[in-house]
């Protein structure tokens, strides 16, 4: 499928336990349902080159709360890894979806493990690009993240959001940071609005805090064994294991722990799902595995 090829998304918004959640779509109506979750400061467009490519699915990628076009929470929440999970459930409720296929890249596989873990009769198969359980710390850390949570949430309420001069500048500013140019520019439009002084950021910036708590490694573990539905793992050659060992070890500790687990390696970098050949890579192998696996 070329660029030009590409047909547009149909635009949606949910009310969730009070909170409007945005979202993109592909596919058809009666399409085999697909959920999808984006990675930390990205948001919906961050399937803009896969969603369409997965044939016969309907996709629905959502922009998580604070992210993209979605509500920011309350000014007494949180962005915990498990902070969206009610809200999913609910979002299934309201599109009539028994089950479904959970696509998550990053922060988002992170969460959809975290779901499926706990809702596994709701889920027929997850898909995880370039992440799978987020990295665990050590029983003693407990206080340490507590007193971080607390500082960096104070700190980040009375930080003004990042201003840019232009979309251009935002662009080479992404660029700058593991980012290619072609993701900057792919998620630049919902990532920033235009205000008289120029365009600032529409993310959360407690989203750069630290969460309140973080999963040791026997509850990441944990959330491995009760992966009991197929599970697709997809990692960039030049993504997150280029960068941190605990992707090698995710994966071996998956490999032993999951009933029903696949790895994949592609080359890309952490955002090879929107590179058009990447996309397309990762189409196939996705919609293979459904087809042996479910």
């Amino acid at each position: 499928m070329k660029d030009h090829d590409q047909p547009s998304p149909q635009k949606h918004c949910w009310s969730l336990d009070g909170l409007t959640y945005a979202s993109l779509a592909w596919g058809p109506a009666d399409g085999r349902p697909v959920l999808a979750t984006h990675g930390w400061m990205d948001h919906a467009d961050s399937f803009r080159e896969l969603g369409p490519r997965l044939t016969d699915c309907r996709v629905v990628a959502l922009d998580l709360s604070g992210q993209g076009l979605s509500d920011h929470r309350s000014p007494d929440a949180t962005y915990n890894l498990w902070d969206d999970l009610p809200q999913m459930a609910a979002l299934l409720d309201t599109l009539g979806w028994e089950k479904c296929t959970l696509v998550g890249h990053s922060r988002g596989a992170n969460i959809n493990s975290l779901f499926a873990a706990a809702q596994p009769n709701r889920v027929n198969a997850v898909i995880a690009l370039d992440a799978l359980v987020p990295d665990p710390v050590a029983d003693t850390a407990v206080v340490d993240t507590l007193r971080a949570f607390i500082e960096d949430t104070r700190q980040q309420t009375t930080r003004p959001r990042r201003s840019f001069t232009s979309k251009e500048d935002y662009i080479t500013r992404r660029s700058e940071r593991r980012n290619s140019r072609q993701t900057a520019e792919a998620l630049v439009d919902r990532a920033v609005v235009e205000t008289p002084d120029g365009f600032r950021t529409r993310a959360d910036a407690r989203l750069f805090a630290s969460s309140a708590m973080k999963l040791t490694r026997p509850q990441v573990e944990a959330v491995l064994r009760s992966l009991t539905m197929p599970v697709l793992n997809i990692w960039a050659d030049k993504g997150l294991p280029a960068y941190t060992d605990w992707p090698a070890e995710a994966r071996r500790l998956a490999e032993s722990l999951a009933p029903d687990y696949e790895a994949l390696e592609i080359p890309g970098d952490h955002h090879a799902h929107l590179d058009p050949a990447g996309a397309q890579r990762i189409a196939t192998a996705i919609l293979d595995f459904l087809a042996r696996k479910t």
